[in-house]
């Protein structure tokens, strides 16, 4: 597991689908996740033909743009915590299965205020399987919480 992601993420395992950081610029960063087969949505998606459930693609496209906004507002981390609040064209183009490596590259497209805006698409053997584009704002950690 590659520590700098999770210095930037609140996920932990088993639900951090994120395992190394490839490459990243101000507006794009390149995740890597490597699939064993043990993971444990595996077990029961579906027994005996496992795929990934695309939701968990969305999640990983998802983190990998807060591990982003992460890396640009360290000295807010603490305080603040991303969240999806819009998520617009998900489309699923493959079949994840265990054992294969995915790359998910997410880039942001434009911000406003406590807004950002992304495209994101994951690839398996340079085949895109998922694509999606989503907003996450950034808010205050109690607001999280207390609620």
């Amino acid at each position: 597991m590659n520590q700098e992601i999770t210095s930037f993420l609140p996920q932990r395992a088993p639900f951090l689908f994120i395992d190394e950081v490839v490459g990243k610029s101000e507006k794009h960063l390149h995740t890597r996740l490597s699939l064993s087969g043990e993971e444990d949505f595996f077990k029961g998606h579906f027994p005996d033909m496992p795929i990934m459930p695309g939701v968990l693609l969305l999640e990983a496209c998802f983190q990998s743009a807060a591990a982003l906004i992460g890396m640009q507002n360290t000295s807010q981390q603490q305080e603040t915590v991303g969240v999806v609040t819009k998520v617009e064209n998900a489309r699923f183009k493959g079949l994840v299965r265990p054992g294969d490596i995915l790359d998910i590259q997410v880039e942001k497209t434009d911000e406003l205020l406590n807004a950002a805006y992304f495209k994101a698409k994951v690839s398996c053997q340079d085949k895109i399987v998922c694509a999606v584009n989503f907003q996450v704002a950034t808010i205050a950690r109690p607001q999280v919480i207390k609620q």
